[in-house]
Formats: C-alpha cells, structure tokens, sequence
C-alpha cells in the first residue's frame, strides 16, 4: 500500500466509486449461477461485495492485503455479510479457495510492474479457476496515471492485458472508462472478461 492509504477514508481513495457498474455488468453477463463461488480480489473498500449480497449471490468471498480493512467491510455489511468469507492476504491467497467459477474485479494488477509478480498473479489465476470460468480485471488504461498513491503502476490495453495473461484465457470483452476520482481527477480504467478456456492446461 502507497503511504497514508490505510488512514484514509474508503470515499477518499482515488479508485473510490459509490456503484460499480462495470464490474457488475460484467459479473452477470457471465451468467454465473447465484451459488456459484465467487471472490472479489482486493475488494476490502469496494461496495461489490455489497451490490452481489444485494443481487442475491451465496457464495461470497472479499480478499484483501489489509486485515484492517477487511475489518471495516465486515462492521458496514452488519448481519447481511454475515455469510461472506474474508481473507487477509495477497493474491496468493485465492488458491485457498478452490473450484471456483468467477472472480471479481481482482485488483491490485496495475500495481504489479515486476514480472515475476504479474507472473505469479496470473499463475494464481489459473490455478484458482475452473475450466469454462470467468474472471473481471480492472486495471489502469493506456492513458491511466503513471503513479498510484505514491506508486508506479502498469497500463493496459486489451490486447496487451490479453497477452499478459496468456492462452489459458480468452478475452470475451473489454471497455475502457474515465473514473472520476474524490478530488475531480480524470482516470481511464480498462474493464475486461476473460474465460477460463476448458482445453487448458
């Protein structure tokens, strides 16, 4: 995490957005039955979680780095996220989870500029995910901001997300978005669905 962003406000972090829209839209046009498991990827300040209670969702995991936030999550859920799973740990942690059939808008991608790390992300992904299954990514677009909250970040168009992760995932469908951030910045955002291709390896 870049520095102040655990002491600041979930509506005053940058990628703050009070309706997730795309990453719902994208969700349920993966028809994705409602008892499917299903796990949002550094989701801790994120209201999805709370939109996929409301959309009737069973089967839900939030996991992300900070405990604290996660802390947070579950004390604004009260008894409706009584059923959702919480994990504190990296993308790593998604392998606790198997056969599941969707993921949701995992972050944190456009903060992996090492190799080795969005290697070990994708890896991840294809381990965690059953053949004919679906996955969400968020990341910052080609014209995205060159830092994060002090950090550096990595850009992406579709075609370049699509290479990243490789022919184990068919890239179903892509949009880029301008995120207007809590101090009236402009953000371009790439939202892309990818399959999980059944002949993978």
């Amino acid at each position: 995490m870049g520095p102040g962003i655990r002491t600041k406000r979930i509506t005053d972090v940058s990628w703050y957005e009070s309706h997730p829209g795309k990453s719902l839209e994208l969700i349920r046009a993966t028809e994705t039955q409602l008892t499917a498991p299903l796990i949002d990827v550094g989701g801790g300040a994120s209201f999805l979680v709370d939109e996929l209670i409301n959309a009737g969702y069973l089967d839900l995991t939030v996991l992300d780095i900070s405990a604290e936030v996660l802390q947070k999550l579950r004390a604004r859920l009260g008894a409706p996220g009584a059923a959702v799973a919480f994990f504190a740990a990296g993308c790593d942690g998604v392998s606790a989870r198997s056969a599941l059939r969707a993921l949701a808008r995992p972050g944190g991608l456009s903060l992996l500029v090492q190799r080795e790390d969005r290697e070990r992300y994708v890896d991840v992904l294809r381990r965690a995910l059953l053949p004919n299954g679906h996955v969400v990514i968020a990341t910052f677009g080609p014209s995205g901001p060159e830092r994060c909250s002090g950090l550096a970040t990595m850009r992406y168009d579709a075609n370049a997300l699509a290479t990243e992760l490789g022919d184990d995932f068919r890239l179903v469908d892509s949009s880029l978005t301008v995120h207007r951030t809590p101090s009236g910045v402009e953000q371009t955002f790439l939202y892309c669905r990818f399959d999980r291709q059944a002949c993978a390896r």
